[in-house]
């Protein structure tokens, strides 16, 4: 194999232009860039370097043949006359992945699979043998390219992808995959910040890749080194002499690298987070050389040992692309901006980021932006240098409240002093403070305890957005000196509509719960990981009723979320309770609810289930039946759609089926327009309560929820 060879490189979609400069610098010939990926020609050695040293490339691919298949019958012919024992013994394993586009075939598994029939064939027809598959670790892993019936079929010497360098032992939520970390370190110039002995941080790690990708790029350490699989190794044409010298080369650089390592730490938020950073270090073998530690973004603070060296500060912050983030990471990006012109001065910056209009608010002017993608979604790094002509509103004096936001503080206040007799004479700790009172403003404002909870209606597409949020960042401001409160103890989320499974999505990964009272029952509280807190506030009046009628009774909850109306109806004197809900996450949480007030026992039992389907077939009565749907959901769990307005006869129907003679269902929902369905249920006393359960902190907004109080006649 003297002569060259063609071999193509994937990469991810904007990594092309640098895979082409670290393949030349890796002695590759003929390199040509293409969509997602960069042709190039060489020897087997060659390759093996590619494979072996590539920090971006994602497979290495050695075209076998190239052919039109504009058929199936084509396709397997085509396959079928290659000559595969060259490649693999009769007895060896395989797998073929494939990529179909604009073609007559347009099924992938499908051409995959008429690939496979066609190498087993061949070798059952000359051998009377046959391979078989194995998808993990096989001898040969194929893979097809077919474009507009064009087919290139080649032999994947990655195979599995480049990015697994082999010590990722645990992900946490949204990982970086290690190539797209490499690039972004590259275009962040790190590399030549690492030559001059710089020092590198990131201040929201994760699970550690960017350090470790760092660390691999400055101690000059092969991303293969410690890869376990490789897709050559049961290759017939294998050289194991060229691949064995190789591996002693970068053995040998790692060797004399690791010691030039300069000052590389990692700080993260998250406990789980900094102990898969650790763990993945360890594997990697840099566990004596980086430091990771638990820290928030606000600890941030100059790092020892780095005052004349300084270095890069490069991190990867959450995006904003799950519900409520963007308005709570705008603080965070602000906060990220505060820390580095207070303690960075000097220092290179570079922050990837999937909402790249969050960047504006860290009040540092980027000097370079580069497109790159994660996964599919299109990202922005952006590239600083952290010195005060590049600085923007960093120095300027507060700017006056605007007579809009004087409004706002003075309702804030009006509210307080209109409610404080009434919650000093119910004892009620957790309340809603104010509520869109001026439309401009349109936030929520709940108080849990010594806790604020602050959720921004998302604003109509009439509303200009940076006027909203110029009104939001005067709530923020207003908040802390009207209440009296430190800023880190408000939480910020933006309330949208959800649509399917959403409403149980989590956007952001403190798991942080922490009690408060309600009566007397304890709850614990959520303000930051989803939507909701785990208590609905404006329930609290209908809880009270469940807790004063449960008594002796035997007690259901559907669509139980965390347990609360459980917990009061089994306060109250319930002999039994059954709590239903889809989500395994909320009812774990409404046991635990339960615990806190020592109420456990095998008499209240929990099932995660899909309602309708629970009531279908459940085949006991209840004394006391609370029915709290929501509006609309979906999910896995369920093989339909739920829609109260449409669904709810049916749900009411089959839940009073299950009353005893004199049972009574609480029947509730928090949709505005709905419209009970009186006819529809003739065999049913229903009586509109939605009065008698509305707080008084919630009588400004009366439609807050509907309540029925339903028995059989």
């Amino acid at each position: 194999m003297n002569t060259p060879i063609r071999f193509f490189a994937t990469a991810p979609k904007g990594v092309e232009p640098l895979l082409a400069d670290e393949l030349r610098q890796l002695g590759a010939l003929e390199i040509s860039e293409t969509r997602a990926g960069v042709a190039f020609q060489g020897s087997l050695q060659t390759a093996y370097r590619v494979c072996l040293w590539s920090r971006l490339a994602s497979r290495i691919l050695m075209p076998l043949a190239e052919f039109s298949a504009t058929d199936p019958d084509h396709l397997y012919a085509a396959v079928a006359a290659l000559p595969w024992e060259e490649h693999m013994t009769p007895g060896g394993t395989l797998v073929v992945d494939a990529q179909v586009r604009r073609s007559v075939i347009t099924h992938s598994r499908f051409a995959a699979l008429r690939i496979k029939d066609a190498v087993v064939d061949r070798f059952r027809e000359r051998f009377d043998q046959r391979p078989s598959i194995d998808l993990e670790r096989p001898d040969i892993r194929l893979n097809l390219h077919l474009d507009r019936d064009q087919a290139t079929l080649s032999l994947d010497l990655s195979g599995d992808s480049l990015h697994r360098r082999g010590y990722r032992a645990e992900g946490v939520l949204a990982p970086l995959k290690e190539n797209l970390a490499a690039a972004i370190l590259i275009r962040a110039g790190w590399p030549e910040v690492a030559a001059r002995g710089g020092a590198l941080v990131d201040p929201m790690c994760g699970s550690g890749t960017l350090v470790i990708e760092a660390a691999l790029i400055a101690a000059d350490c092969a991303p293969g080194l410690t890869r376990p699989y490789w897709g050559f190794s049961g290759w017939l044409q294998h050289q194991p002499a060229v691949w064995d010298e190789l591996l002693e080369e970068a053995r040998q650089r790692r060797e004399e690298g690791l010691p030039k390592l300069p000052v590389m730490v990692g700080y993260d938020r998250d406990r789980k987070a900094v102990r898969a950073a650790a763990e993945n270090v360890r594997m990697a073998g840099l566990d004596q050389y980086l430091r990771f530690e638990l820290r928030e973004l606000d600890d941030l603070a100059e790092v020892p040992g780095t005052s004349e060296t300084r270095g890069l500060l490069v991190t990867n912050p959450p995006y904003g692309e799950r519900l409520g983030e963007v308005a709570e990471l705008r603080f965070l990006y602000e906060t990220l901006g505060e820390k580095l012109r207070a303690h960075f001065g000097g220092w290179q910056a570079s922050v990837f980021t999937g909402n790249p209009d969050l960047a504006k608010n860290i009040g540092i002017r980027a000097h370079k932006l580069y497109k790159l993608y994660n996964g599919a979604l299109e990202c922005r790094l952006l590239n600083f240098e952290i010195a005060e002509d590049r600085f923007f509103g960093a120095n300027a004096p507060q700017a006056p409240l605007s007579e809009g936001a004087q409004m706002f503080a003075n309702r804030l206040r009006k509210n307080m002093k209109q409610l404080r007799r009434w919650l000093k004479k119910e004892d009620i700790t957790c309340y809603r403070l104010y509520d869109a009172d001026m439309p401009e403003y349109s936030v929520a404002v709940d108080i849990y305890e010594d806790r604020v909870h602050v959720q921004e209606y998302q604003a109509p597409a009439s509303i200009d957005s940076r006027q909203a949020e110029r009104r939001l960042r005067e709530v923020m401001r207003v908040l802390p000196e009207v209440l009296e409160v430190a800023p880190e103890v408000i939480t910020l989320k933006v309330r949208r509509k959800q649509k399917g499974s959403s409403q149980y999505q989590k956007f952001d990964r403190t798991g942080e719960r922490f009690e408060v009272r309600e009566g007397n029952c304890w709850f614990l509280v959520n303000l930051t990981d989803y939507l909701d807190t785990g208590l609905f506030l404006d329930h609290r009046s209908t809880r009270f009723m469940l807790q004063a009628m449960a008594e002796g009774k035997s007690f259901l909850n559907l669509f139980a979320y965390t347990g609360a109306a459980t917990v009061h109806a089994v306060k109250g004197g319930a002999t039994t309770s059954v709590t239903v809900d889809m989500s395994r996450t909320y009812l774990d949480w409404a046991q635990a609810n339960l615990r806190l007030n020592q109420l456990s026992g095998p008499q209240h039992r929990f099932v995660c289930a899909d309602v309708l389907q629970y009531l279908e077939r459940e085949q006991s009565h209840y004394d006391l039946i609370f029915l709290d749907p929501p509006t609309f959901s979906t999910s896995k769990s369920m093989e339909t759609t739920l829609d109260i307005q449409r669904d709810h006869v049916q749900l009411i129907h089959l839940a009073a089926q299950l009353l005893t003679p004199d049972g009574v269902l609480i029947f509730s929902n928090n949709f505005r327009k709905f419209r009970m369905d009186y006819e529809a249920l003739p065999e049913l006393e229903i009586e509109d309560i939605t009065a008698g359960t509305i707080p008084h902190d919630f009588a400004r907004n009366p439609k807050i929820h509907n309540c029925w109080r339903i028995t059989r006649r």
